[in-house]
């Protein structure tokens, strides 16, 4: 007796596309439109805060080398 159990590339892709199919027809079109929507949000808030960071960062290195 070895333990390893051997399953078919029919068998998981099977599984796979059924499991997909069915995530696919329980997900509403809000659901997709309001995921895009917070994923742009997201990236843009993002954006701002490293670029708010960053300009920080460069103030206050200014500050404490004495520049202007």
């Amino acid at each position: 007796m070895s333990g390893h159990h051997h399953i078919e590339g029919g068998t998981i892709l099977g599984t796979v596309t059924g499991t997909g199919l069915t995530v696919l027809a329980n997900i509403g079109s809000t659901d997709i439109t309001k995921t895009v929507v917070l994923a742009a949000l997201g990236a843009v808030v993002s954006f701002c805060v490293s670029v708010s960071l960053k300009w920080l960062v460069k103030k206050i290195r200014r500050m404490i080398n004495g520049d202007a």
